[in-house]
């Protein structure tokens, strides 16, 4: 079983490209979630809090995709509005928030990897704590929910005063390069190696820190992987990086020897991650076996 801590969402996006009719689901573990059901992972669980205004259309989305979860209700369900320019930056306003999560799933039993995606400081570390007392399954974090703050209804970015504390009790953590700037304070455009070499430094086994179209970083402490990103056109950035996520998880669970195989193991996520940019929302075609095609191309 993998579990994925942290609120789903119902966005708004804009891209030079496309923009949404309605809002749409997502959020770090959801799209994570969404990532290994398609790949052919069975037991997952995603853990969090939606709103009345979007339970029904979320109980129905679950449904379609296969994916249990364990949500409470909140007064609202969480949701940004997304427009990107033709750069690939973005603005996020805020549409709405649910609230913090505080309940963990009764089973714990079978729980290969844990995944803690928040979106807007709905995790902490006491409940971090609580699970590792549940779980010796390794962690993986994708901090992009705690390094975010509110600010008049626009996201900004800042640092949370516990990431000290926090990085030493996951074993992968993987940043975008905004996010690995306000934790390190180096450019990953500029110093990519230093900047992920610096969230390694914080005390996680495996550090990730991904570049939009210029690929991804991986360090262990002994070696970096420059990993390449698989050519295409990216309509939507948006779930990239939690793509990653989910695919560098089922990626790992195959894997004999996994810290002997993460250049592999990254372009796999590196490939599943195309696939999502390709298009907007949840109904991404991703399969293992164009996932699996586009990894070939990477290894080569």
């Amino acid at each position: 079983m993998i579990v994925a801590i942290g609120n789903p969402v119902y966005d708004e996006i804009q891209t030079p490209f496309v923009r949404t009719e309605a809002r749409v689901l997502s959020g770090c573990s959801t799209n994570a979630c969404l990532v290994l059901r398609k790949l052919g992972y069975r037991d997952v669980c995603l853990v969090g809090n939606v709103g009345p205004d979007f339970l029904e259309p979320f109980e129905r989305d679950m449904a379609r995709f296969g994916l249990a979860y364990d949500v409470r209700l909140s007064p609202q369900t969480g949701g940004f509005r997304l427009i990107y320019n033709h750069s690939g930056d973005r603005t996020l306003d805020v549409l709405g928030v649910a609230g913090p999560v505080r309940h963990l799933p009764a089973r714990w039993e079978g729980t290969e990897f844990v995944l803690f995606g928040p979106i807007l400081q709905e995790v902490d570390l006491d409940l971090i704590r609580q699970v590792r007392e549940r779980t010796a399954a390794p962690f993986f974090l994708d901090p992009q929910g705690l390094v975010r703050e509110q600010v008049g209804g626009r996201i900004v970015h800042r640092l949370h005063p516990q990431m000290g504390e926090i990085v030493p009790l996951f074993h992968v953590v993987k940043a975008n390069e905004h996010e690995a700037e306000v934790m390190t304070g180096i450019h990953p455009r500029q110093d990519p190696h230093g900047a992920v070499q610096a969230i390694h430094a914080m005390g996680c086994a495996i550090a990730i820190v991904t570049l939009a179209e210029a690929g991804s970083v991986v360090y262990d402490g002994r070696t970096f992987y420059d990993i390449p990103a698989y050519r295409t056109v990216a309509r939507d950035p948006t779930g990239a990086g939690d793509s990653y996520a989910g695919a560098f998880i089922y990626r790992y669970l195959q894997t004999e020897h996994p810290l002997e195989n993460l250049w592999s193991i990254a372009c796999f996520a590196s490939a599943v991650a195309s696939v999502m940019v390709e298009h907007t929302g949840p109904d991404f075609p991703l399969t293992l076996d164009e996932a699996e095609r586009r990894t070939q191309v990477l290894l080569r």
